[in-house]
């Protein structure tokens, strides 16, 4: 998938657990682990706003596009 979550990154760079960004974010440890490891298929925007306060970044911090290269087609 060409969308990156970087959820991880972010929580390593401010110090918080799992378990601490669910409690602020108001997420189950399984939906938040979801999104973490990138098997999320969406993300709600509410739940987007709340990574983002309580993390204090961006919504670019979080998410990142890599397009998927495209076959060589001679």
């Amino acid at each position: 998938m060409p969308i990156i979550v970087n959820v991880d990154v972010m929580m390593a760079r401010r110090k918080m657990s799992l378990t601490e960004l669910a409690e602020k974010v108001d997420l189950t440890m399984a939906n938040l682990s979801i999104l973490k490891t990138g098997k999320a298929k969406a993300i709600r925007f509410s739940t987007l706003e709340a990574i983002c306060a309580a993390l204090q970044c961006q919504p670019g911090d979080i998410l990142e596009y890599q397009p998927e290269e495209m076959p060589n087609v001679a």
